[in-house]
C-alpha cells in the first residue's frame, strides 16, 4: 500500500475571503433591519406637500357661525295686579281767561290720585273726554276725531301722583264721525269740561273775541 498523500493548506487568500464571508453576513443582516425601519417610519409620516394640501384645505373651508339666538323677554309689565283708580280728582285750565280773535286757547287737564296706593287709570279717548260747549251748544269734543290708537292709554299713579296733558284748541267745530266743513265757532263764552271713567272736573269758563 501507498502512504497516503498530506492535504493541502488552503491559501491565505482563501482564508481572507472566508473571513469576509463571515463578517459581511451580520453586516448585511444590520443594514437589512436599518432599512426596514427606516423604511416604515417614512410610509406612516405624510410628506411635505401632503402636510401643505391639508393645510390649505383647511384654511379654505370657512368656520361656521353660531349666532345667538335672541332671548324672549320675561319682564312682567309694570301693571300687574295693579287696581284700577277708584279716587281720582280731575282738573282742567285754561292758560288764559279771554282770547282775542286769532289767539287758540290752550286747555291743561290734570289727573291725580288721591288715594293711598298706586293704580291704574285708562286716559285714552274711549274712556277720557275734553268737551268745549256754549251753553247747550256742543261745539268741540276730543273723542270726535281720535285715532284708534289713541283709545286705550294705561297710566300707573303712586299715590298722591298727578299727570298732566295740554291740548291747543284751534277754534274749530267738531261732530262724531268727524265731519269736514263744519262752522266755526262765534265770540262768546265757552266752557271746557273734562272727564274720566264717570269722574268729572269743574268747568273751566273763557271767552273768544
Amino acid at each position: 500500500m501507498s502512504a497516503p498523500r498530506p492535504t493541502a493548506r488552503p491559501s491565505a487568500a482563501v482564508y481572507r475571503r472566508r473571513r469576509l464571508v463571515v463578517l459581511g453576513i451580520p453586516l448585511l443582516i444590520i443594514v437589512l433591519v436599518v432599512w426596514l425601519v427606516a423604511g416604515r417610519g417614512s410610509a406612516d409620516e405624510p410628506s411635505s406637500g401632503a402636510q401643505t394640501t391639508a393645510t390649505k384645505t383647511a384654511k379654505a373651508t370657512p368656520k361656521a357661525t353660531t349666532k345667538a339666538t335672541p332671548k324672549p323677554s320675561l319682564t312682567p309689565t309694570a301693571t300687574s295686579g295693579v287696581p284700577d283708580c277708584t279716587d281720582l280728582k280731575l282738573k282742567v285750565s285754561a292758560d288764559d281767561a279771554s282770547y282775542a280773535a286769532g289767539q287758540n286757547p290752550k286747555l291743561t287737564t290734570t289727573i291725580t290720585n288721591q288715594g293711598t296706593e298706586a293704580c291704574l287709570v285708562d286716559a285714552g279717548t274711549d274712556k277720557a273726554a275734553l268737551v268745549i260747549t256754549s251753553g247747550d251748544d256742543r261745539v268741540w269734543s276730543s273723542q270726535d276725531c281720535a285715532s284708534e290708537a289713541s283709545g286705550y292709554r294705561p297710566l300707573l299713579l303712586s299715590a298722591g301722583e298727578s299727570v298732566k296733558d295740554s291740548v291747543t284748541w284751534k277754534r274749530v267745530r267738531s261732530e262724531e264721525k268727524c265731519p269736514k266743513d263744519l262752522p266755526a265757532p262765534k265770540s262768546g263764552t265757552y266752557a271746557a269740561t273734562y272727564s274720566v271713567g264717570g269722574v268729572n272736573a269743574a268747568p273751566e269758563v273763557f271767552t273768544l273775541g
